[in-house]
């Protein structure tokens, strides 16, 4: 069974960058056909996917968080990241990590794929 867990900061001033890390368990980065996923969930609204990267290090981004996002991987540490930058308090939310089989949109939903528990993260002064 693949574990997957979010850690980082719970609080970010706004226009500072939100930095997350996710740790894997029970399964290799490296050598996998899996895509490992950023996605968020604000409150009261819905799943909202962020990136994916692929074991051979290329990243997908939702063009709408594409200019602040960037996404990175340590294979050796079976970890990947998550940083958004020049964040708001519109960015306050719970921010997920996965390990899906779709790159995007398609099928995103926590009943597909492995996801890690979340980890809330306010931003505010």
């Amino acid at each position: 069974q693949v574990l997957l867990k979010e850690s980082g900061s719970g609080l970010v001033k706004p226009s500072q960058t939100l930095s997350l890390t996710c740790t894997v368990s029970g399964d290799s980065m490296a050598t996998n056909s899996y895509y490992w996923s950023w996605s968020r969930q604000p409150p009261g609204k819905g799943l909202e996917w962020m990136g994916t990267i692929t074991s051979s290090g290329f990243t997908t981004y939702n063009p709408f968080f594409k200019s602040r996002t960037s996404i990175s991987s340590d294979t050796s540490k079976n970890q990947f990241t998550l940083q958004l930058s020049s964040v708001t308090p519109e960015d306050t939310a719970v921010y997920y990590c996965a390990r899906r089989m779709n790159p995007g949109n398609a099928r995103l939903s926590l009943e597909y794929g492995d996801w890690g528990q979340g980890t809330q993260v306010t931003v505010s002064s």
